[in-house]
């Protein structure tokens, strides 16, 4: 099934889920904050978005700027940063959706990369 990692205050997140709740497109929501993504689903995405770690990442949160990963995250081994977003919900951008059995990832809400992916 469909899981999409989301935050309640995120307008974004809303956005999405009303997007496929009108879609009638059947998903699991879970609270990104509480239970972040494990590492083989940061795998999937990486793998989904070409190596390009930065896209995972909420480079606009305050967990972000306060961690200096804007400095730090170039230096930082695939696997350290993976641990830290798989430890640490706010650092995830959001939503992030995924089901591995139908090889589904997405992360932020472009509506034409979800039509293309979910449609």
């Amino acid at each position: 099934m469909l899981k999409v990692y989301a935050y309640s205050g995120c307008s974004t997140c809303k956005n999405a889920i009303k997007w496929l709740k009108q879609r009638g497109i059947a998903f699991e929501e879970v609270a990104i904050r509480e239970t972040p993504p494990v590492v083989g689903e940061l795998k999937g995405m990486l793998v989904a978005y070409e190596g390009d770690l930065r896209r995972l990442f909420n480079v606009s949160g305050m967990d972000y700027r306060s961690l200096g990963l804007k400095d730090t995250l170039p230096g930082m081994s695939v696997e350290d940063a993976l641990e830290l977003l798989a430890g640490n919900g706010n650092l995830v951008k959001r939503p992030f959706v995924v089901d591995a059995g139908k090889k589904v990832y997405l992360v932020g809400f472009k509506e034409g990369e979800w039509e293309g992916a979910l449609g």
